[in-house]
């Protein structure tokens, strides 16, 4: 009966309400903020390249993006990538591109929000998300508390034991090793880095992070490079199933259409988590440069690029360019075999050793989202937080001994849930995003590096904290 009831909400959720809720918000964004993702491309990567550079109260915007692509960047971007080539064809490709595209629009709107109104806990650290501008920006604490509680369910819990999960199972199938002392190894390494809290968490995933997607990103590329006569065609592929132009029979290409569509939208969304409201929760807690709320906005869009049409795009690169695409249900399994094909037996070793890292850092990524979200509920004091480790840890080492098909769709519908409530808090806060975004680029324009000025925004007066975002007065009093 639970089973049942799961299973319909998830087809409900992720089969309709989320993709074309997802997908109309990109594209309702996309247009407000005229294409900022095309337009300020190259801005995008300035940003990152000095990205390093933080205050002392935050994390650097370095810090937090890759703190956001360690959640990010998990078995998905493998297992995800190649279950939907395998159900629904080389199309579901494209699909993943295009609203990877509209998604950089919302995730630099639900990341800007997040800047606006991000508070310090009691040791300085900046804290902030969905949960933080539905209660100040809405006025609306219950529908903070309600996405809280669907985020730790879904991350903080249930997505650690399911991560947990896939390493094991990889190490077995691919080593041999016992899944209860590769558990006891997880829980271990992810303690050493939780305790340390969300500055721990951001210093290991500054250091992995970068690693582990350019170790994945050289090895796309030797395959690319090893079968560049095959790449036209293999792009023209991705083309012509995307628009069903490669099928002559009547009947069969609106519904070779349709499966690309639904399984390419349904994993870029699942991948790089716009409008989910979860990076927006690490992006939060950092200094940017330029000290303005939309600094951070152009990061995370980035981050949205990066995931899907960087790192996903490597993982179809290796099927594709296989030639084995066919009805394959385990997608770990397809991509394991596909780049065996290439590269010989290291493959699998090197798709394990990939999703240890990939999966671990998820962890403590997921951990430090789930966190932000436990200092919300207990008014941003840390009482709460040993219990609330202890109780991650757990379902760690559960996650690595236990099958949680059940477990893992409950969380699906928890997630799906969350960011329901996070899309009608974006588009409640929509205008206001917009505006802040603007002035960045008007300032910009004018050839001045943005500054947050709040007395350009009467509506946010007792709404955010005057000593992160003071006015243009206390500005010029804290200079003289």
């Amino acid at each position: 009966m639970l089973e049942t009831i799961v299973n319909f909400l998830n087809a409900l959720l992720w089969g309709k309400l989320l993709v074309y809720g997802l997908v109309g918000a990109g594209l309702y964004f996309t247009v407000r903020l005229a294409f900022i993702q095309l337009t300020h491309f190259k801005h995008g990567i300035k940003i990152m390249s000095i990205s390093r550079q933080g205050g002392a109260d935050g994390l650097s915007s370095f810090q937090v993006f890759c703190t956001s692509m360690a959640a990010r960047v998990g078995a998905g971007n493998m297992a995800g990538v190649a279950v939907a080539i395998g159900t629904a064809g080389p199309g579901a490709v494209f699909w993943m591109w295009a609203i990877a595209v509209l998604g950089m629009a919302t995730a630099m709107i639900e990341s800007t929000l997040a800047q606006v109104y991000k508070v310090k806990d009691e040791d300085g650290q900046f804290r902030g998300g969905p949960a933080y501008y539905m209660e100040k920006g809405l006025g609306q604490r219950w529908m903070g508390v309600l996405f809280s509680l669907f985020l730790i369910l879904a991350f903080g819990l249930v997505f650690n034991a399911v991560q947990a999960n896939t390493i094991t199972g990889a190490m077995e199938r691919v080593f041999g090793f016992n899944p209860m002392y590769v558990g006891i190894g997880i829980v271990i390494a992810s303690a050493f880095v939780i305790v340390g809290g969300l500055r721990k968490v951001a210093k290991v995933s500054e250091i992995v992070v970068p690693f582990m997607a350019l170790a994945y990103l050289l090895i796309a590329l030797v395959v690319v490079i090893f079968n560049i006569e095959k790449l036209p065609d293999a792009f023209m592929l991705i083309i012509k199933s995307a628009f069903g132009w490669q099928e002559a029979v009547a009947g069969g290409v609106a519904y070779s259409v349709a499966q690309a569509m639904q399984a390419g939208i349904a994993r870029g969304l699942f991948s790089n988590e716009a409008g989910m409201g979860s990076a927006a929760n690490v992006a939060a807690s950092a200094s940017p440069n330029p000290n303005h709320p939309a600094s951070q906005g152009f990061v995370q869009m980035m981050g949205v690029f990066v995931d899907t049409l960087v790192i996903c795009t490597a993982t179809a690169a290796i099927i594709i360019l296989a030639g084995d695409m066919g009805g394959e249900s385990d997608g770990i399994k397809l991509t394991i075999d596909a780049l065996t094909s290439h590269v010989g037996d290291w493959g699998g070793a090197f798709i394990a050793f990939a999703i240890l890292l990939f999966c671990f850092t998820s962890i403590i990524a997921n951990y430090s989202y789930a966190e932000t979200n436990v200092m919300f509920l207990s008014g941003n004091r840390k009482k709460a937080l040993p219990l609330f480790r202890l109780a991650v840890l757990a379902m760690v080492m559960f996650g690595s001994m236990a099958k949680i098909g059940l477990v893992w769709d409950l969380a699906d519908v928890s997630m799906g849930l969350m960011a329901i409530v996070n899309m009608v808090a974006l588009v409640l806060l929509s205008g206001l995003a917009v505006r802040v975004i603007n002035d960045y680029r008007e300032q910009l324009k004018n050839g001045d590096m943005p500054v947050f000025d709040r007395s350009k925004f009467p509506e946010l007066e007792g709404q955010v904290e005057t000593d992160i975002w003071p006015d243009d007065v206390q500005s010029q009093a804290a200079k003289s």
